[in-house]
């Protein structure tokens, strides 16, 4: 792709490229999504080789993936507003490669049930590391050019969607668990190596370390609910949430039920939407420098509405395909609002409070929606769950609508 100077983005995306910064976290971003894709794919496929498929233990690698969100997003959050975030990161990526050495231990003397260890312990390690990418992020990127770089990690993150199944299970097809969760543990390695070349962490205000994490927890509470903006996204957030969790387990039901279809286009529908991820992230770094991220966040919102209600709606596989594509499409546009949002809105040395108290409030929302599907699929039809979904988006942008009366709302937060 040839990039040209005829438009005042693409300079700003030409020097956002040649950041070291951007350029190490991509790397290491690309050895940890080649590692976890090869993990999760090699534990799913073993997990069902080893128990003929049983829902229960399938299940509970899902369980091993989100609990550790709920328990120790806000936790992980505190401690690293309270550590140095290059330092945390490279840590958490050794422990992480660590566990899967051990891993591969109890695979050869012990049980295999040890797999659920991987998943939990990299998915509890993410809930420091993650907050601290944050931090350099806000550290590091201009703000100018903050949505260009979040547009690029959302474009790398919708290519393993697609790209991540694919080498996850080739790789354990063709060289089995052992080598797999081999290449899992080489890969954060890799990545921890990488981090090494980021810039030495800043010397910052000393923390009182004698001071309790569930004073610093308040703290985090008390920032969030005195600053409007972070509330408002909050309630984004949550009804976000909520909408989600109604049709997310009941998509299979969609192909067979809604439009009669055998469940294997079911994945025709994924490939839609990652596809158009990929194309949407793209879009966002050419179009970064002329949207407020709030627009960014109400175009999201809004497309996902529309495109819920038409799926809902349709009895078409083309049409419902279409529907799926458009949202994939601006996806990246709803996430990369959300983060900026985030981001300039936040003093740095809150930003890992804030997530973990915003996080967890996305997903809770969904795992409360999602447990409650299955029993409203009993009593509703699908048209009528996916219509409530939409509304559902539809007062997240009501929520969002005083965020157009602030003043400050693209501006970064002053410390």
């Amino acid at each position: 792709m040839t990039i040209t100077t005829s438009t005042p983005s693409n300079p700003s995306m030409a020097s956002l490229l040649k950041n070291r910064f951007i350029q190490t976290i991509l790397t290491a971003g690309l050895f940890i999504q080649v590692g976890i894709w090869i993990r999760n794919f090699a534990i799913l496929l073993f997990v069902v080789e080893k128990t003929n498929g049983d829902a229960t233990a399938v299940s509970l690698i899902s369980v091993a993936e989100f609990a550790p969100i709920f328990i120790f997003s806000f936790i992980g959050g505190t401690f690293a507003d309270r550590w140095k975030p290059k330092r945390t990161m490279i840590w958490c990526d050794l422990l992480s490669a660590a566990s899967i050495f051990v891993i591969l231990l109890a695979l050869t003397y012990g049980t295999w049930k040890f797999v659920f260890f991987a998943t939990l312990v990299s998915a509890i390690l993410s809930q420091f590391s993650q907050p601290s990418n944050m931090k350099l992020f806000k550290v590091h990127v201009p703000m100018e050019q903050m949505q260009a770089g979040m547009s690029l990690f959302q474009t790398m993150m919708a290519i393993f969607m697609i790209l991540g199944p694919v080498l996850g299970t080739f790789v354990f097809q063709q060289a089995g668990m052992f080598v797999s969760m081999g290449i899992v543990g080489i890969a954060f390695l890799l990545s921890a190596l990488v981090l090494t070349k980021l810039p030495k962490d800043q010397e910052e205000e000393k923390v009182d370390h004698a001071s309790s994490l569930w004073e610093e927890m308040k703290l985090g509470f008390q920032y969030v609910w005195t600053r409007k903006i972070l509330v408002l996204l909050g309630g984004v957030f949550a009804a976000a949430g909520l909408g989600i969790g109604f049709i997310h387990p009941l998509a299979i039901f969609l192909v067979t039920e809604r439009l009669g279809l055998d469940k294997d286009y079911l994945q025709w529908l994924f490939a839609a939407n990652g596809a158009a991820m990929i194309i949407g992230g793209g879009l966002i770094m050419v179009i970064s420098n002329k949207l407020a991220p709030h627009v960014l966040l109400l175009i999201g919102m809004a497309v996902n509405a529309i495109g819920i209600f038409v799926i809902g709606w349709s009895q078409l596989f083309w049409l419902t395909l279409l529907a799926e594509f458009f949202i994939g499409l601006f996806m990246p546009a709803l996430h990369i609002g959300i983060n900026t949002i985030i981001l300039k809105n936040t003093d740095e040395k809150f930003v890992g409070r804030v997530n973990g108290i915003l996080t967890p409030l996305f997903m809770g929302s969904m795992v409360i929606t999602m447990s409650l599907s299955g029993v409203l699929k009993e009593q509703f039809s699908l048209f009528t769950i996916y219509q409530l979904s939409a509304v559902l988006f539809i007062i997240g942008i009501l929520i969002m609508v005083p965020m157009f009366k602030m003043k400050n709302v693209a501006v970064e937060a002053k410390s």
